[in-house]
């Protein structure tokens, strides 16, 4: 999982729009973390959710949105035993081939 550990933007982010993902905290068998998003809402926290929890290797994956005046959202996942960093790599590959089906699709049947 260091891979997938080394594409993460661990440091504090500074500036409001910024966008990243923080580690917020990670179990010591790495099965069960918190993630932020920064910069994001419930568009993606919703799909993302959806998404990792169709993945059987996962047993929980919640997010909510820590204050309304604060732009990100924060994205548990606690897993069967392998990394939750995995998990979450998964989920966001996942999601974004899920997306580019339905572009495909759209542009195919609106030309």
């Amino acid at each position: 999982h260091s891979t997938a550990r080394a594409h993460l933007n661990t440091r504090r982010m500074s500036n409001p729009g910024e966008k990243g993902i923080e580690i917020a905290s990670c179990s010591a068998d790495g099965s069960n973390a918190v993630f932020v998003f920064h910069g994001e809402d419930h568009t993606l926290g919703n799909a993302l959710r959806g998404v990792i929890s169709q993945n059987p290797e996962v047993s929980l994956c919640t997010y909510n949105v820590p204050h309304p005046s604060k732009h990100c959202i924060n994205v548990r996942i606690q897993t069967k035993g392998t990394a939750a960093i995995d998990a979450l790599q998964k989920g966001l590959e996942d999601l974004s081939s899920t997306c580019d089906h339905i572009m495909d699709v759209f542009q195919r049947e609106a030309s």
